[in-house]
């Protein structure tokens, strides 16, 4: 709800206070959020902050550039269309714990992971291999190495636009980065996470930098119309639309509305940059040889099977 509006060199200021309690909150969580919850979308450069002076958000028109948004999508779409995952959990309004049985969807890790995939760590079992460093390279860095290089500029900009327009987080989170080889490079982040038509229900990110800030970007392909990115317990919501940055606190209840396909073939491609805390905390001061010689030796594990040809 709405409190307060005020203009300050341009940008709206707007301050919130909770429509419903955490308690109650927590009772809707991995559901999808209902549009009538949502009162106001933002659509123009503003900065919102709750009732007791926390920032809630960031958002600013047309930031990022069309060449890198270009370069970005041209490498990574036909990746991030095919390749689903059921390792989405309460962001896919599933309570199931087991992956195999999760809704798939069009979600995709970039960069540098703080687990391994269901797939690996049956494989490990199976072949009694002890992996000491809790951390891998991701598919799409090591399956596609020329077109990850490629994703890098878009996502340096990102990071720019963090340092400058949120110092104060930046600062804490760029000192893990800069600790750690397992990082996307001259970037405060280790992962991107891409999605592609995803509505996520309301959810709390898990697994990031909790003194960092979260942020998303997103590329159109197509034109449609919802899928606003919104805050159900405050009623409020974002239009993030091509070259724009919203900058989020991704630790209070979030999740997406509805995409309508105004064209039946429309993209609307998700990109989330962050610090994984447990992939800075387990490579963390380890050298790059080490870390060479360790992912040299995940990607050497292979399914017998596999290399006999079945």
């Amino acid at each position: 709800m709405i409190i307060k509006k005020e203009k300050k060199n341009g940008v709206e200021i707007i301050h919130v206070k909770k429509d419903k309690t955490d308690e109650e909150m927590e009772k809707i969580a991995n559901t999808l959020i209902k549009p009538a919850s949502i009162h106001f979308i933002v659509k123009h450069d503003t900065d919102v902050y709750t009732e007791d002076g926390k920032l809630l958000l960031k958002f600013r028109k047309h930031k990022l550039p069309k060449a890198e948004i270009t370069q970005f999508y041209d490498n990574v779409i036909n990746f991030a269309k095919r390749t689903y995952s059921s390792n989405r959990g309460s962001t896919s309004a599933s309570k199931n714990k087991n992956v195999y049985e999760n809704p798939k969807v069009l979600s995709n890790i970039i960069g540098y992971m703080d687990s391994f995939s269901p797939s690996q760590k049956v494989l490990f079992k199976q072949l009694r291999k002890t992996i000491n460093i809790i951390a891998r390279e991701c598919r799409f860095n090591v399956e596609y190495p020329e077109k990850y290089k490629q994703l890098i500029p878009l996502i340096q900009k990102i990071d720019h636009l963090y340092k400058k327009m949120l110092p104060t987080y930046y600062a804490k989170q760029v000192k893990k980065a800069n600790q750690t080889y397992f990082r996307i490079p001259k970037t405060a982040f280790t992962t991107i996470t891409t999605n592609v038509n995803f509505q996520t229900s309301i959810h709390k990110d898990k697994g990031d930098d909790a003194e960092g800030f979260g942020n998303l970007a997103v590329i159109e392909n197509g034109k449609y119309s919802g899928a606003e990115t919104c805050f159900p317990q405050y009623g409020i919501g974002v239009d993030v639309r091509n070259e724009d940055i919203l900058f989020m606190d991704v630790h209070q209840w979030h999740g997406n509305l509805p995409m309508i396909y105004d064209e039946k073939d429309a993209i609307r491609l998700s990109i989330v940059c962050y610090l994984r805390y447990r992939v800075w905390e387990n490579t963390r001061k380890i050298s790059r040889k080490v870390l060479d010689k360790h992912n040299k030796t995940v990607k050497s594990i292979k399914q017998p099977a596999l290399e006999k040809g079945f």
